[in-house]
């Protein structure tokens, strides 16, 4: 693991950022350059990776040079989001450390949890309910580097809520990882966490929603 996180802080001085975007906007889903880029304009200072998902809907991000105490997000980091107008957040997979909450901003709440990359089903019920009320800010997904944990879910999401097959979601998680190694192969890695996903039903949304959220 040391040589694995070696090589992601390497990596991670690499990269540089991206356009801009209006978070809460669902404005007929993001392009594949926003979905890849290597982040977004506008978020939370010490994150990386902050791009969006399901327009107005998911942005998934992590920590520029990790979090190696496993402490989440910040008072500060909660507090932007919230500001942004997210509703809620994730950490996938890495949080031990972490306190979770609700963190207030004048009118509006963040909401923040804890998430399995190996059990999706919160997330995604999650995601649902913000697609349900229009006037309810997107999710954030993040996890350690904003690469692997946070991109599984956010595939996930786009094969639940897209119809995007899983060839498509994990070619997709794939190239948003922008070269980052993965820890005993990354077909390997990414395979084991699809093995405990599958398309709920109950999670169905209209094509007028799908139209407003999904990628172009």
């Amino acid at each position: 693991m040391k040589h694995l996180a070696a090589a992601l802080v390497a990596w991670f001085a690499t990269l540089a950022p991206a356009q801009a975007e209006d978070f809460t906007s669902r404005s007929g889903g993001p392009t594949e350059s926003a979905m890849l880029a290597r982040s977004t304009q506008g978020a939370p200072d010490g994150m990386a990776f902050f791009r969006p998902v399901l327009s107005g809907v998911l942005y998934r991000a992590g920590f520029s040079g990790g979090d190696k105490g496993r402490t989440g997000l910040s008072t500060a980091q909660r507090g932007a989001l919230c500001g942004d107008g997210f509703s809620k957040a994730f950490y996938a997979d890495f949080g031990k450390n972490t306190d979770y909450g609700v963190t207030s901003c004048g009118g509006g709440s963040l909401d923040y949890a804890s998430a399995r990359s190996s059990r999706p089903s919160a997330v995604m019920k999650a995601i649902h309910d913000v697609i349900n009320n229009p006037g309810e800010g997107p999710v954030l997904v993040h996890c350690m580097w904003g690469v692997h944990s946070s991109g599984a879910l956010s595939a996930m999401a786009l094969v639940q809520f897209c119809g995007w097959s899983e060839v498509r979601a994990k070619a997709y998680w794939n190239d948003a990882r922008n070269g980052a190694p993965c820890s005993g192969g990354c077909d390997k890695w990414i395979d084991a966490k699809f093995a405990s996903f599958s398309v709920d039903p109950a999670l169905a949304i209209s094509d007028a929603e799908r139209a407003a959220i999904c990628p172009k």
